[in-house]
């Protein structure tokens, strides 16, 4: 009898810790593989090039449903959450020394591009990294495990090696496998530097193809869908600038018919957006037309605002108001090639 009693007592201890162990967590159900890891190394605008050193970075974790782009709809690959190191840990430490820093010295026409052993190259805005309200959800995977669904248990197949994850990418074409090195870049665009033209006001807006004007937008003439975003408008040097919502078209639905959807410009895609002033900010094709996260860059009309109108760019993930372009009367969309 005292035996059948303590049978009973471990049997029913054990489900108590079975149970116990679960959590509410649905992403680490699976259990975690470790991807091969391969040095990294960083160059290009910068004062102390060299290799990353993975020991001295956080684990960071990211959740992702891959989805190939095949022209349409999309080709779904897999759940995953990864495990590794965020690019903006990786280049917290880098000293930048841009090549334009004398005609302009603000970051936001930085970008990274990352290549992987097989030469291919991806790239990623510097607003991408270290601006978003949502940080590091840009990352170097070491390790994964499957997103399990509870009920067909599908298991999806796993990567062996490194691999570069963005999270907030809706088509996944900028998660390549085996990252080998990154290099920082500024924009080689030149414009006419003015911060000084009195009430400056921008009547036209234009879009261009590389050097070739596809279409342009006169003051007054912005039409089509209206999104509005409430906004705490927040400068990183100039500190709160209000809270007024921004109403505005998204710049892809504007654009969607010049700017086409490919692997390459998703890829590899850049624009830079600007003002008369010179003042201007690099975006990769992927922020503006391949979010997962409705956090879109809406065009603002600010007809007969002046030192504002009559169009305003306003990037929603931003937390800072720093690519918010003001007077915007560019949008230039280049190839990574072109840079």
């Amino acid at each position: 009898m005292k035996k059948t009693v303590f049978c009973l007592t471990a049997l029913s201890f054990l489900l108590f810790q079975a149970v116990k162990s679960q959590t509410n967590d649905f992403y680490d159900d699976a259990p975690q593989a470790d991807l091969a890891m391969s040095a990294l190394t960083l160059e290009g605008e910068i004062e102390n090039p060299g290799t990353v050193d993975f020991s001295a970075l956080p684990l960071r974790q990211i959740v992702v449903k891959e989805t190939s782009f095949d022209g349409k709809n999309g080709s779904f690959v897999g759940s995953y959450q990864y495990e590794g190191y965020s690019l903006y840990d990786i280049l917290d430490r880098v000293v930048l020394k841009k090549k334009n820093e004398a005609e302009f010295a603000p970051i936001i026409d930085l970008f990274v591009v990352i290549e992987n052993a097989a030469g291919e190259k991806v790239v990623v805005s510097w607003g991408e990294l270290y601006y978003p309200i949502h940080r590091h959800e840009i990352i170097i995977a070491s390790k994964v495990r499957r997103i399990v669904p509870s009920k067909t248990k599908e298991l999806w197949p796993l990567p062996a090696v490194s691999k570069l994850v963005v999270a907030s990418d809706l088509y996944t074409e900028r998660n390549i496998s085996n990252p080998v090195r990154i290099t920082i870049q500024s924009s080689t665009i030149i414009y006419k530097v003015d911060r000084n033209i009195p009430d400056m006001y921008a009547g036209e807006l234009r879009f261009l193809n590389q050097n070739l004007t596809e279409r342009s937008i006169s003051d007054g003439g912005l039409s089509g869908n209206q999104v509005s975003y409430g906004s705490v408008f927040y400068g990183r040097g100039t500190g709160i600038h209000g809270t007024t919502p921004f109403t505005g078209i998204m710049l892809k639905d504007l654009s969607a018919d010049i700017y086409k959807m490919n692997v390459e410009n998703l890829k590899t895609g850049l624009f830079v957006v600007s003002a008369p002033d010179g003042y201007r900010a690099v975006f990769t094709y992927s922020e503006i037309f391949n979010r997962n996260d409705q956090a879109e860059v809406l065009i603002v009309p600010m007809s007969g605002v002046k030192k504002q109108g009559a169009f305003l760019l306003y990037p929603a993930a931003d937390f800072f108001s720093d690519r918010s372009i003001r007077c915007l009367n560019e949008i230039k969309f280049v190839q990574l090639s072109d840079m």
